[in-house]
Order: C-alpha cells, then sequence, then structure tokens
C-alpha cells in the first residue's frame, strides 16, 4: 500500500512542477508581441501571447477612401490574423510544458 501512497506523492510533485512552468509560459506569453495585418500592411495590429490587444495601425490612404466598410473589413482581417498568430504562440508554449496533451482550463 506505501509503494502507491509514494507513488501519489511523486504525482503530486510533478504536477507542482509542471504548474510552476506552466505560471513562467503564461507570463512569458504576457510580455510577448505578434502582429496581424491585413491588405497588404494597409492595417496592422499588435496582440500579446495572452491575446489581448496592444496597438492598432491604420494607413492613411485606407482612411481616405471614405470607404467605411472597406476599413471595417480590414481591421477585422487584421485582428484575425494576429489572434491566430497569438493563439499559435501560446499553444506551442504551453505544449513544450504539457507534452503536447491537451489539458483543458489550462490556457
Amino acid at each position: 500500500m506505501s509503494g502507491s501512497l509514494g507513488d501519489m506523492g511523486n504525482l503530486l510533485k510533478q504536477a507542482q512542477v509542471m504548474q510552476r512552468e506552466l505560471d513562467k509560459v503564461r507570463e512569458d506569453l504576457r510580455t510577448r508581441v505578434v502582429q496581424g495585418s491585413s491588405g497588404g500592411g494597409a492595417v496592422q495590429v499588435e496582440v500579446t501571447g495572452d491575446r489581448k490587444l496592444q496597438s492598432i495601425k491604420i494607413a492613411p490612404e485606407v482612411i481616405q477612401s471614405g470607404d467605411v466598410s472597406v476599413v471595417e473589413d480590414l481591421v477585422l482581417s487584421a485582428l484575425r490574423d494576429g489572434l491566430g498568430k497569438a493563439e499559435k504562440l501560446s499553444e506551442e508554449s504551453m505544449g513544450r510544458v504539457t507534452g503536447g496533451m491537451n489539458l483543458p482550463g489550462l490556457f
């Protein structure tokens, strides 16, 4: 019986180590920034690795076109690009700690 308790203790220690590593990865993701763009760079966004929007830049010629729907589409497209890159960065970073296991609630 004591063998199984020892195994449980080892599992607990491993889980604690993994949790500390995940906390470090989360902190790193908060500081990393990816860029998304659309319209050949006419709209650019910066998004952190934890998927927080940092900035949006819109080229003056996009605004001068006066076509609101084009501006909206370009902004939406750039955001999707940036958020997609942030998601990929997060999955890759977390995957290094979890060994690629999908652990719900960790992201």
